[in-house]
């Protein structure tokens, strides 16, 4: 074709389009608004007609190529246009510049626009022009044109109007306000605190109430934040605000500038705030700095709404000067630095707000739509009624579908969907098509292709475009970043938009972007799944969870929240012929991918997820429909689920719901300060799995409680329910008294922190019996008055259920008892049913606690008449109200008929010292007082009471029958103790006679066993008058006068009451510390400060009194020795024992003499202790002479001068006496003094005279004064730094000291040296020496000694660094002329130095070798020498090679041993190992044995012994005739070892001790044995213990027992023997028998009664032990008397109380047992009852062990009676039973003989 025809063909073509879009101006208007939303305003409100239609189209076409393209796609996609006009229009698109010349002049009219795209004026910078001065008026003009121009282009910016799915009508129409809800403390002026605003049911304007968002009273800048989740309608709220101020509506603003921060981001430069209006916004016709001028002086009249602040690129990406980024520019408007009073306002997703958003700003959440809301927009989206009501239908009957709705945008998706669903679908169908967000998507997608063929091509080009734009965060495409043929798509279907963008002032460009950001991550979900060109791991790298919206930046853009959502939603099976059509892929490769989704959000699925990414979570998996996941996802929720801090809709719950539907077990859901939608509750209907619920956020409110009644009764399993924090008035209260009854398995309701008022915390408190199940019911924090507190006692008082009521301030809580099923069964059974069902309920006790009510005396009448109606009140707490002395006393005087079983407390109540007598005289008609605490200081009154001897017999119901084994005196002590505490009450000495008068008075009924009067002021007169009516108040048990102000003349006064009163066994002052106390038997310093447990105690100790030594302590009090001399004369009158404890600072050597002087004028005095008081030097000597003053003197202890006790004997006869004086500086010339001193005593026992500075001087003067001093017993010098010439020249002098019966010393760190002395001459001395390192010269010193000192017979030489020359030096130097000597050598080098080198060693000895053993392990070696040496001597030679390597190289030694051992009696080896060496060593001992006709004992333990090896050793063994002892123990003998060894047992007649213990021989080892043993009729001890032996071994064995007439030790243990085998020992028990020990052998009852019953007949017995074993009912007991019985171990035989009574009875036949081990059984009580009885008559018995069973703390005071009265019992071990920690303190520090630690030292030395 020519140049001509082509130019005639265009303009054909273009006459055609003008003539066809003639016809169409709106479409054609519509189009260009799209294309050309830069175009002048009012260009589409012209006249239709062909030139309106050129200019119009010569706009588009100079837009460019690309523009072009895609109108005409548009064109092609939306009208009917003829196919050859269609191949036309598609076929110029490439000729533009040859079509441009054919335009005519109508392009030429155009060209002019063409540089800024449409914009109706030149540009104009602001400050580009200088700018000039103007009046008033003029300034008033311009603003007023400027303002109009403002309204008259936010009245055309509305927006295309073209049909889709997201605008489906016109906007102003279809808009319905979504719900909004304040935060934070701002609020409208005009709506109600927590109100729900924009309310759907308003009178005429349905969003009047958006005016709200700007009514609230701001202190600093005007600033409303609106929140709210995607598709909220953020961005449409924005929008219509605009049009409601361009209609007029928002009056109260002059001007309005809308910003969207998506657009702001594409501005490429700094700018200020005018450029910001007038060049990115819009400009004025002229003079834009006084219209600026304008703005600011009536900021307050300017509204600037900044669209998308969570999309907003925050300053960190846009270098470092960004004082003109819109950021920045925002941040000072909101803070008032710029345009100083304005309203500014923004929309953003909840989420952490930038630091630009002042912390005073109005919060408002946006929640979408509720259910009227929803209708009202189906109904005004379709026109025609039927329609309307179809959907309503569908709508109210899917319960999905309205939770989709809620959202605003997929409201508008679901209408859109349903307008073409509706018509050709039965009801209920259409629905179904869309359970899901994604599935709601792809239903739009597949209305766009009215045939049924999608438009492939389209929808993977979006998808790819959008996919693009979120990996590079754009949201807002050019031109060219979206083709033609997708751009026409696009806008056909209402998918893209368009605007005007800056990049920066003067440059203007056209952007396009997906109409909502979620239909852009939709097309980029689609494209992930089924584009070929991504791969899995891509597409699973994309599935996250997003916890909550970021801030962007350059770097971190967060533009993917709802991606995985539509990833997870496109995974589902119900899309997979959708992707499978659309990816033109097979089944297979769709399922993989799909598949992949599901396999990543499975691995997500942890409990540890945050709150936010949990919900993301459950709506990835609703999306999914997959009910495996959603199962599997259920089950790994956490037990306790918490939401904090972020905001949830009722979509978020519907999502949680939905998961909780595929839980099996119940959960705990916390909500706590979590922004919710008011109707989000709704959600949870029928929630069966939600066991806690609980909801703490102000912004709850009366709505949000009215939508959780609907679904509180349709929740089975909920038990507690919270909703604190939640603005809940009378309103939402009225919802929760309808739903509450119905929710009876409720156990614990909080309301804690609302606005309940009176009449509604009444009618919540009526609900009570309603709620059987219910246990707490919290209404603290609400505005309740104390009106209503005697109301509220009646209640708690009649309501059988209530256990404790608390009101405090502003806390109101009940506690209730549930009402089990049993009870309720009951209610409506005969009458005996009810009367003991009502008998129950008077059983429970109520706590009533009134603090800081506010009440005053004349409520304390009301009060005691409603106490009174109360069967039992376990406590009452009037504290912290103003009853003063008036309504203390009136509540005291009703004390007595209040029955309140534990605590009354008055504290803070306003008492003086004058109630405090009139409370004291008012308590004593109470008979159920048990302590009374008065402090006015600190305002306490707290009267404490005991129960009632009937509620004791019911509460000890179990332990009855301990009451039979309670002596009278135990009786007498169970009558009710009193304590009476008045403490800093301000006493003076004139307040004595009537405080004693109103304690008289208290006294007379009931018995006074406390009384604390310390902290007073009373002084020594007052105390001294108070010591003369202590008579008249009875026998106490403590009395505490501390901080009174006294002096000695006081003490003394009470030191007289010892003698005076009986009851007064201590007395203890520290004047310094001002402490005084007067104590009964047993009573501990802290007896006025114990509760009940302590009391069980106290009347335990009460007991001992008659056992108990009195006792006065003084103490940090200077004494002289005149007022010694008048204390002394003053305790002479006091009956004893008496103990007495002085401290002083330091004591004079004349008063220490004048004490000591009158210790003889003190005969009932038994201990005398000075503690921390300084000593002269020569108080030893002073102490030393005691002994001659006072023969009662049993022991003196002087320590480091400043501690000394004198312990004192009953008679003068000195048996032998200990002296010890530690650390008391003693020196060489002080020794013959003190020796002169302590010669005077008839018998030294004991002499301490360590840590001194003796050294070796004073070792010398000591050992020359001995022969003065009659000691028998230990002599310390420790630690006097005594050298080795000390040791040398000890043993030089030992023959003339023939007492010295052993002498221990060690220079180490230890440094010990100890001697002790017999009262015999002639006693054998044995010397031990540790690291006493001796030189060469030394060592032949040593020798020398040695051989003098005829009576040592042992030396013991341990780490003293002797070799073995110096060794060998030794032996061979001593020589004496007769006796033994042997010698323990432990050195290292003994474990590395061959046995022939220590052969050869002992070869070179004086005297002749009788004994050798050696232990390399422990690197020991012992000798024995007989002098004078005997070459032919080798009798009674023991040789025990312990630990030794029997190598061949020993092999030469050996045969010297076997031809040196014809007369060994003893060879005992333990872990030598018989490897296979060809049986060398074997063969040897072989030859030794056979070679030793006289041994009489043979052992090898813990060895390696081979079956040859074992053949040897028994052919051996069978030639040793006189064998009396063999020991095979802790060897693994196989069956034909053990054959072995029973066989040589033929030859043993004279055998009477065989060891075979864990040596596996098993039951046909011991049959062989049992064969064998006939014939060893010298048998007196066979230990045959883990064996493996079992019942058929076992009995086989115990039949060959008849032939023993001597067998004295049985033991069996650690077999499973059973009862068969004890049924036939019980037969065949010898008479003699003395041990039989079975522990672990699987006895039964039966068997252990038998052999009970047989050890009768054995009178013989000393130990039996049947521990671990399952006895039960089975435990032995005697009839007959066993006198030589020491141990009975019945540890861990599950023994029962009634089993072993029989056994703690019959102690009393056993005179002579030790120890009675009970440990880790079942004994409660009754039997510690038992054997409290016993033990004072058991005088051998040492230890009882009775730990981990059941005895309480009862039992263990028995027992601690049992010791009291006499018992010699040094140990009761209570270890792991259930007795309190303070009954533990209390009763070990009363009785050091109960034991219940783990560890103790007592157990351990026995």
């Amino acid at each position: 074709m020519d140049a001509e025809s082509f130019r005639l063909g265009n303009e054909n073509l273009w006459a055609w389009l003008v003539g066809l879009l003639s016809k169409k101006p709106e479409w054609l208007s519509a189009k260009v608004r799209f294309f050309l939303p830069t175009m002048d305003v009012d260009c589409s409100n012209e006249t239709s007609s062909p030139k309106v239609t050129h200019h119009q189209l010569s706009r588009l076409f100079a837009q460019g190529p690309a523009t072009w393209k895609s109108f005409i796609y548009t064109l092609c996609f939306e009208l009917e246009v003829p196919l050859e006009k269609e191949v036309s229009l598609l076929s110029i698109w490439g000729q533009r510049d040859e079509f441009s010349k054919q335009l005519g002049a109508g392009e030429e009219s155009c060209s002019g626009h063409q540089l800024h795209h449409g914009v109706k004026r030149p540009f104009q910078s602001y400050g580009s022009s200088p700018r000039r001065k103007h009046s008033k008026k003029q300034q008033l003009e311009l603003a007023k044109k400027y303002l109009k121009l403002l309204k008259t282009s936010a009245q055309q910016c509305r927006g295309g109007t073209c049909p889709g799915a997201w605008h489906a009508l016109d906007f102003p129409q279809t808009y319905i306000p979504p719900i909004l809800q304040w935060s934070r403390a701002t609020a409208p002026l005009d709506a109600q605190e927590g109100a729900t605003i924009g309310d759907s049911e308003a009178a005429n304007d349905i969003d009047v109430s958006i005016q709200d968002l700007f009514s609230f009273k701001a202190k600093g800048p005007r600033v409303t934040v609106l929140l709210g989740k995607a598709g909220m309608g953020k961005t449409t709220l924005a929008h219509r605000l605009r049009w409601r101020w361009a209609q007029g509506q928002l009056d109260r603003f002059q001007a309005l500038f809308l910003f969207e921060f998506r657009q702001l981001n594409m501005v490429t430069q700094l700018m200020t705030l005018p450029q910001l209006l007038f060049d990115l916004y819009l400009s004025p016709q002229s003079e834009p700095d006084a219209v600026f001028q304008y703005l600011k002086e009536n900021a307050h009249q300017v509204l600037l709404i900044f669209d998308g602040l969570d999309e907003a690129l925050h300053d960190d990406s846009m270098g470092t000067d960004n004082a003109g980024s819109a950021l920045t520019l925002f941040s000072e408007l909101c803070h008032g630095n710029l345009l100083p009073g304005c309203w500014v306002m923004t929309t953003s997703r909840p989420g952490k707000l930038p630091p630009c958003v002042p912390t005073e700003a109005a919060m408002v959440y946006m929640w979408g739509f509720d259910g009227l809301r929803v209708e009202k927009y189906v109904t005004r989206f379709f026109s025609d009624l039927l329609s309307q009501e179809l959907a309503l239908k569908e709508m109210r009957t899917n319960e999905r579908l309205r939770v989709m709705c809620a959202t605003p945008a997929l409201c508008r998706v679901t209408c859109f969907c349903l307008r073409h669903l509706l018509p050709g679908s039965s009801p209920g169908q259409s629905t179904a098509l869309l359970p899901t967000r994604t599935q709601l998507y792809l239903q739009m997608m597949e209305t766009f292709s009215p045939s049924g063929t999608l438009l492939d091509t389209s929808l993977m080009g979006l998808g790819k475009v959008a996919l693009r734009g979120l990996d590079t965060g754009k949201v807002i495409f050019s031109v060219e970043d979206i083709p033609p043929q997708l751009m026409a798509f696009g806008a056909v279907h209402s998918l893209l938009t368009s605007f005007c963008i800056h990049t920066h002032p003067g440059h203007e460009e056209i952007g396009y972007a997906f109409v909502h950001l979620s239909l852009q991550e939709f097309f980029a979900a689609l494209y992930l799944m089924v584009s070929d060109t991504v791969d899995r791991d891509t597409l699973i790298e994309y599935v996250t969870l997003n916890s909550h919206w970021v801030q962007r930046t350059k770097s971190r853009l967060g533009l993917s929240d709802h991606l995985p959502t539509f990833l997870a939603g496109l995974a589902s099976h119900t899309c997979h012929a959708f992707l499978c059509q659309l990816a033109q892929q097979d089944e297979a490769w769709v399922g993989s991918r799909q598949a992949a989704v599901i396999q990543v959000l499975r691995k997500l699925a942890s409990p540890k997820l945050t709150g936010p990414k949990m919900i993301e979570l459950y709506h990835y998996v609703a999306e999914t429909q997959d009910l495996e996941l959603a199962s599997f996802v259920a089950q790994n929720l956490p037990f306790h689920l918490s939401f904090h801090n972020f905001p949830l809709t009722r979509a978020d719950l519907a999502a949680l719901a939905n998961i909780l539907e595929y839980r099996d077990v119940p959960i705990h859901l916390d909500f706590d300060g979590c922004p919710l939608e008011p109707h989000c509750p709704e959600a949870l209907v029928g929630c069966g799995q939600v066991e806690n619920l609980s909801f703490k956020s102000r912004k709850c409110g009366d709505a949000f409680a009215e939508a959780l009644c609907k679904s509180l009764p349709t929740m089975g399993s909920l038990k507690i329910l919270g909703l604190t924090r939640s603005k809940i008035t009378a309103r939402g209260i009225s919802h929760l008294l309808l739903a509450l009854p119905l929710c009876s398995q409720l156990e614990e309701v909080s309301l804690h922190d609302n606005q309940i008022k009176d009449p509604e915390v009444l009618s919540l408190v009526e609900l009570l019996p309603s709620l059987p199940k219910l246990q707490k019911l919290d209404l603290s924090r609400n505005s309740f008055s104390m009106s209503i507190l005697l109301s509220l006692v009646k209640v708690a008082i009649t309501c059988p259920t209530v256990r404790k009521l608390l009101i405090r301030e502003s806390d109101l809580i009940f506690f209730l008892s549930p009402v089990t099923e049993t009870a309720t069964q009951q209610s409506g059974a005969p009458d005996v049913q009810g009367k003991d069902s009502l008998k129950k309920r008077q059983s429970q006790s109520l706590q009533l606690r009134l603090q800081k009510c506010q009440l005053r005396a004349h409520d304390a009448e009301a009060l005691v008449e409603l106490f009174q109606k109360s069967p039992r009140l376990k406590e009452v707490d009037l504290s912290g109200n103003h009853l003063e002395d008036e309504g203390c006393r009136l509540v005291a005087e009703a004390a007595s008929q209040l029955h309140v079983v534990q605590k009354l407390d008055l504290s803070d109540n306003g008492l003086s010292r004058t109630g405090v007598i009139y409370v004291l005289k008012a308590m004593s008609t109470c008979g159920v007082l048990e302590e009374l605490h008065i402090s006015l200081l600190s305002n306490t009154v707290v009267l404490t009471f005991a129960q009632e001897p009937r509620e004791q017999e019911g509460s000890c119901k179990r332990r009855t029958p301990l009451t039979s084994f309670m002596s009278p005196v135990t009786s007498e002590l169970s009558q009710r103790s009193r304590r009476i505490r008045l403490t800093h009450c301000g006493f003076l000495a004139e307040h004595t006679e009537k405080l004693c008068e109103a304690l008289r008075a208290s006294c007379q009924t009931y018995h006074l066993d406390h009384l604390d009067l310390s902290d007073n002021s009373l002084g020594d007169k007052g105390v001294i008058l108070l010591s003369q009516l202590l008579p008249g108040l009875g026998p106490l048990k403590s009395l505490n006068l501390s901080r009174n102000g006294l002096s000695m003349d006081a003490v003394f006064s009470l030191v007289l009451c010892m003698s005076s009163l009986q009851w007064v066994f201590h007395l203890d002052v520290s004047l310094e510390s001002n402490c005084i106390f007067l104590r009964g038997a047993g009573t501990s310093r802290d007896a006025l400060a114990g509760g009940p447990e302590f009391q069980a105690g106290a009347q335990l100790l009460e007991l001992s009194q008659r056992y108990t030594s009195r006792s006065f302590c003084l103490q940090e009090c200077q004494q002289e020795h005149l007022s010694l001399a008048y204390l002394c004369a003053t305790l002479e009158k006091c009956p004893g024992p008496l103990e007495v404890q002085l401290s002083c600072k330091s004591l004079s050597d004349d008063s220490l003499q004048t004490l000591l002087q009158c210790l003889p004028k003190l005969p009932q005095l038994s201990l005398l202790q000075l503690r921390h008081t300084v000593l002269s030097l020569r108080s030893p000597f002073l102490l030393a002479d005691i002994f001659n003053l006072c023969p009662r003197v049993q022991k003196v202890n002087l320590r480091s001068l400043c501690h000394a006790v004198l312990h004192f004997d009953s008679n003068e006869k000195q048996e032998g006496v200990c002296c010890g004086f530690p650390g008391c500086s003693l020196s060489q010339e002080h020794i013959e003094t003190l020796c002169c001193a302590l010669s005077k005593c008839k018998a030294l026992s004991q002499l301490d005279l360590t840590d001194n500075l003796l050294d070796d001087s004073g070792l010398r003067s000591l050992l020359e004064c001995l022969p003065q001093l009659p000691i028998s017993g230990w002599l310390d010098l420790s630690h006097n730094r005594i050298s080795q010439e000390g040791i040398l020249y000890l043993l030089e002098t030992l023959p003339s000291h023939p007492h010295i019966q052993e002498v221990s010393v060690s220079l180490g760190s230890e440094q010990i040296f100890r001697m002790r002395f017999s009262k015999e001459e002639g006693a054998r001395t044995t010397l031990r020496l540790c690291e006493c390192s001796f030189r060469p010269e030394q060592v032949s010193r040593l020798a020398f000694s040695l051989s003098q000192a005829q009576q040592l017979t042992e030396l013991w030489l341990t780490r003293c660094r002797l070799g073995l020359p110096q060794l060998t030096m030794l032996l061979n130097l001593v020589n004496r002329p007769a006796g033994l000597l042997g010698l323990r050598l432990e050195e290292p080098w003994v474990g590395s130095v061959s046995l022939s080198s220590l052969m050869g060693v002992c070869a070179q000895a004086s005297g002749c070798l009788t004994e050798l053993s050696i232990s390399e392990i422990q690197r020991k070696l012992w000798l024995r020498l007989e002098f004078p040496r005997q070459e032919d001597n080798s009798d009674a030679m023991a040789l025990r090679l312990a630990h030794c390597d029997l190598r061949t190289d020993h092999s030469h030694l050996m045969r010297q041993l076997v031809e040196t051992c014809t007369r060994l009696q003893q060879l005992s080896l333990s872990q030598v190992s018989f490897s296979d060496d060809g049986g060398t060593r074997s063969k040897l001992l072989q030859n030794i044995l056979l070679s030793s006709c006289e041994l009489k004992s043979f052992g090898v333990t813990f060895s390696q012994v081979s079956t040859e090896s074992l053949t040897h050793l028994a052919s051996g063994l069978g030639h040793c005739h006189r064998l009396e002892e063999l020991d095979f123990s802790n060897n693994s003998l196989c069956k034909e070892d053990a054959e072995l060894l029973i066989r040589a047992l033929q030859g043993t007649c004279r055998l009477k001790r065989l060891h075979l213990r864990y040596s596996q021989i098993g039951d046909v080892g011991t049959q062989h044995l049992a064969v064998i043993l006939p014939r060893l009729p010298e048998l007196r001890k066979l230990d045959l213990s883990g064996n493996r032996i079992g019942p058929a071994g076992g009995v086989q064995l115990v039949k060959s027992f008849t032939h023993f007439e001597h067998l004295e030790e049985i033991i069996l243990g650690n077999n499973a023997v059973g009862d068969p085998t004890a049924l036939g020992l019980a037969q065949r028990l010898p008479p003699q028998l003395r041990v039989l020990c079975l522990p672990s052998s699987h006895l039964g009852p039966e068997g252990a009664l038998c052999l009970g019953q047989a050890l009768e007949q054995c009178p013989l017995i000393e130990e039996v032990s049947l521990a671990e074993n399952n006895l039960a009912g089975g435990v032995p007991h005697f009839s007959k008397r066993l006198p030589m019985l020491r141990q009975i171990d019945l540890v861990s035989c599950k023994i029962e109380n009634q089993a072993a009574k029989y056994l703690a009875t019959n102690l009393m036949l056993c005179p002579a047992l030790e120890k009675l081990l009970l440990s880790w059984n079942l004994l409660g009580d009754e039997v510690a009852a038992e054997l409290a009885q016993v033990l004072p008559k058991m005088e051998q018995l040492k230890i009882v062990d009775l730990e981990k069973n059941q005895i309480t703390a009862c039992g263990a005071q028995l027992l601690a009676q049992g010791l009291v009265q006499g018992s010699c019992v040094p140990v009761i071990r209570l270890w792991n039973n259930p007795i309190p920690d303070k009954v533990v303190e209390s009763l070990q520090s009363q009785e050091p003989r109960l034991v219940f630690s783990f560890f103790d030292q007592q157990s351990q030395t026995l």
